[in-house]
């Protein structure tokens, strides 16, 4: 039997390779005002909602945030193939965790989207920057490395805190328009509408 194309993870996956090429033409390799001001955490929030399928709501966003960082760290930041950086896996644990509290969407509303936003904003946060206290990162008030204590901790999340801000501005600017755009067009086009199981 043939198996019919499914138009929803189609719309899903365009979607979400979107929030990729996005990203692509944004990239700066220097520190920005905007730095960390992406659409991939409210990227990630959307496959985990969307999906029915576990393994595609969490191989779509992590996918494309890994090619795009392939590409990233190719043409902007090593210039040269590197496929898994130093602290990747802290990184990525905390866009896995993003992707699970997308799947606790039970209801797309605004309240559900900005609540799973901060909270995504805040696992990023959490995750990704003990990682960069755990590598060694360099305290930028210092030029040294974080100290192996509690100041260090403090220190690297202290001053993570822009990054923060920015991520989670962009969870909620651009999970407003993933969620939004989605919600009209399952409206407009009900083919797109989640089977009942």
């Amino acid at each position: 039997m043939k198996q019919q194309i499914n138009p929803r993870s189609w719309v899903l996956a365009a979607m979400i390779l979107a929030a990729g090429i996005f990203r692509l033409f944004t990239a700066s390799g220097t520190l920005t005002p905007l730095s960390n001001f992406t659409p991939l955490g409210a990227m990630a929030l959307f496959g985990g909602c969307y999906y029915a399928d576990r393994w595609k709501a969490y191989l779509m966003p992590l996918l494309t945030l890994w090619l795009t960082d392939v590409i990233l760290n190719r043409y902007l930041f090593f210039h040269q193939w590197v496929f898994f950086y130093d602290g990747f896996v802290w990184v990525y644990a905390s866009f896995a965790l993003m992707v699970l509290i997308g799947h606790y969407i039970k209801q797309v509303s605004i309240k559900s989207v900005v609540l799973s936003a901060v909270a995504a904003a805040l696992v990023h946060w959490l995750v990704s920057d003990v990682g960069v206290w755990l590598a060694g990162g360099i305290d930028i008030t210092t030029g040294l490395p974080y100290t192996r204590d509690w100041h260090g901790v403090y220190m690297c999340y202290f001053l993570a805190l822009p990054f923060l801000k920015n991520l989670l501005i962009g969870n909620l600017v651009f999970g407003a328009v993933f969620f939004g755009a989605f919600e009209l067009l399952q409206r407009q086009f009900p083919v797109l509408q989640a089977k009942a199981v």
